[in-house]
């Protein structure tokens, strides 16, 4: 379907973005992606807005994937969505029997009628519909006056419980079942009267991040803060940028730069974001042309509001003959999110963890109609079902043999920093 296209300046366009995310918190379907201005390698996420769906797509067969490439070959246009976790159970011989508290979809992209490009000056509409009246819905659109109700959020998984887990996962290190699991907890809470617009603004203020999304899909809604790449598409080049290495930061200029250069130099950290390469490059090999894996950027250090971080850059060359889904599907679930060896760990992480994970370390992205793609990995989010009324965000790290389990569970709870912030919750 074509779309009318047309150029609007505006003279402050941090003014105008509140009122243009309450007014695609109206439509089913919706996003926002926000690189937030970084300068990172490979660019951040880009900075637009779609709204209204022209076209749906939510999996109805064992092969989601499969799927995924017969709605991407059958469009010519821009595909928004989401990939769940629980994919992995499409994927590989595995299951996912625990609490259930969102029951999001496996899967589900749109085709959108209206894509909104944020730029330097003003906005570019593309939609289905007059650009005009589009531009004048959202500069007429009132920004409800609206008090969030109070949160009593609980974990799933008490302090000594998530301990004695890791001194088992240790266990099975020592014992050669695996070299690392990221294990996870979720805090939860039934909620009403929720305005998501409102949280996704202050949790962007508080923890601005170069792959920020805020989604809707049918009910399933997608408050993201984070700070990591799972893979992207550019021509036939292909990039994941995986996180392992948390560090938290101090006002102090100088106790900040020591916590920065004790995470540069850990011994433990630098030895997950290794397996965690090791693992990439693996995944990306079953797509890539032979020889074309290169390892760029290696345990880089990167400061954000709350926390550094270590990110390494791995990419490679698609093969011709792999379609681009396929290379998402070879990669999937990120091998930061899992540990390794990956179906091992899946197992594992099914067996310690209390909670289906569903949307929370899966991804949330976007296809062009040129065949490129960029996706996040979905942490640092909270997640909000309207059709249950719970709302959840989980925290998890890395445990090796040498974790610390005390030090890992605070960890966690660093994670959650932000998006407590959000929610106005100690």
């Amino acid at each position: 379907m074509t779309r009318n296209q047309k150029y609007f300046q505006v003279s402050n366009l941090f003014e105008v973005i509140p009122g243009i995310l309450h007014w695609i918190y109206q439509h089913k379907h919706f996003s926002f992606f926000n690189g937030n201005q970084y300068d990172l390698p490979y660019d951040p996420f880009k900075t637009f807005v779609a709204a209204g769906a022209i076209k749906t797509m939510i999996p109805d067969s064992i092969d989601p994937f499969t799927d995924l490439k017969k709605f991407y070959d059958g469009q010519n246009d821009w595909i928004i969505g989401q990939l769940n976790y629980d994919l992995k159970n499409n994927l590989e011989n595995l299951t996912s029997n625990n609490a259930d508290r969102l029951n999001s979809d496996l899967m589900c992209f749109f085709v959108p009628e209206t894509l909104i490009f944020i730029q330097n000056q003003g906005l570019l509409i593309s939609t289905v519909h007059d650009p005009e009246k589009v531009f004048d819905e959202i500069a007429r659109f009132e920004i409800p006056d609206h008090v969030e109700s109070l949160l009593h959020i609980e974990c799933d998984t008490l302090k000594k419980e998530y301990i004695d887990a890791v001194g088992s996962i240790k266990s099975h290190i020592i014992n050669g079942d695996f070299y690392e699991l990221n294990y996870c907890m979720e805090f939860f809470a039934k909620v009403k009267n929720i305005n998501l617009a409102n949280i996704f603004l202050q949790l962007n203020k508080i923890s601005p991040m170069p792959f920020s999304v805020f989604m809707g899909l049918e009910g399933q809604y997608i408050v993201s803060a984070s700070p990591e790449r799972f893979l992207k598409k550019a021509g036939r080049n292909i990039i994941a940028q995986p996180i392992k290495g948390t560090m938290k930061r101090d006002a102090d200029p100088a106790a900040d730069d020591k916590l920065k250069q004790q995470l540069r130099y850990s011994e433990k950290e630098i030895a997950e974001n290794m397996m965690i390469v090791d693992l990439m490059r693996n995944d990306l090999a079953k797509s890539a042309e032979p020889g074309s894996i290169m390892v760029p950027e290696m345990f880089e250090i990167y400061s954000y509001n709350h926390v550094h971080q270590m990110i390494s850059t791995v990419t490679a060359r698609l093969r011709p003959d792999v379609h681009p889904v396929d290379a998402i599907r070879n990669a999937f679930p990120m091998g930061s999110m899992t540990g390794a060896p990956k179906i091992r760990v899946m197992e594992a992480i099914e067996y310690y963890e209390k909670s289906k994970r569903g949307i929370f370390s899966g991804s949330a992205g976007y296809i062009t109609p040129e065949g490129e793609f960029d996706f996040n990995v979905l942490i640092r989010s909270i997640f909000y079902s309207a059709n249950t009324g719970y709302l959840k965000f989980n925290a998890g790290s890395a445990i090796t043999y040498d974790a610390d389990p005390e030090y890992e569970y605070h960890e966690c709870i660093l994670k959650t920093k932000s998006m407590r912030g959000a929610l106005g919750i100690s």
